[in-house]
């Protein structure tokens, strides 16, 4: 990878960084289209079987991750459902949505952390400077994902969307 995600934790707090070797428009369309998602969304060894995206303020984003990688072991068959309502959506500069953890129905459980998401487009250098906001109701709410190895997903996830971005 040509770039490597910077993770700072501030309290309740988590902001990840990265830049990416494609335009602004592109990155914003990776992160705004179903199409897209599918391909890159998830740690590596997991799929996006159901990516269903209402793409505008009050719009929903429900989605399950499922690992197909036998050599994950207790994970290998294991779903993830996901339910994101967007708040905030500015072409290409920025996405605000809560995300939450939910039941394939998009039923938010109430069990697991609730996180509000700020992530901005910014143009650099000809390429495109990812800044991911993650606000927990708490630092305890910030470790419990943190503890599920939410920063490896991420750094995963974000490996995965730059090999993705070089081939479209």
């Amino acid at each position: 990878m040509t770039n490597q995600t910077v993770s700072k934790v501030e309290g309740n707090v988590l902001i990840l960084e990265r830049v990416f070797n494609a335009p602004r428009e592109l990155v914003f369309q990776a992160f705004s289209e179903a199409e897209h998602l599918k391909q890159w969304w998830g740690p590596r060894g997991w799929t996006v079987p159901v990516c269903n995206i209402d793409f505008r303020p009050g719009g929903i984003w429900h989605y399950c991750m499922k690992c197909e990688d036998k050599n994950q072991g207790d994970f290998y068959g294991m779903e993830s459902w996901g339910k994101g309502v967007y708040k905030d959506i500015v072409t290409s500069e920025k996405i605000g949505y809560t995300d939450y953890f939910s039941d394939s129905e998009g039923n938010i459980s109430a069990e697991m952390p609730v996180t509000d998401v700020i992530i901005q487009f910014v143009e650099f250098e000809g390429k495109t400077k990812l800044i991911n906001t993650s606000t927990y109701v708490s630092a305890e709410a910030l470790q419990t994902v943190l503890d599920m190895g939410m920063e490896q997903g991420i750094n995963e996830t974000w490996d995965r969307l730059e090999e993705h971005l070089q081939n479209v």
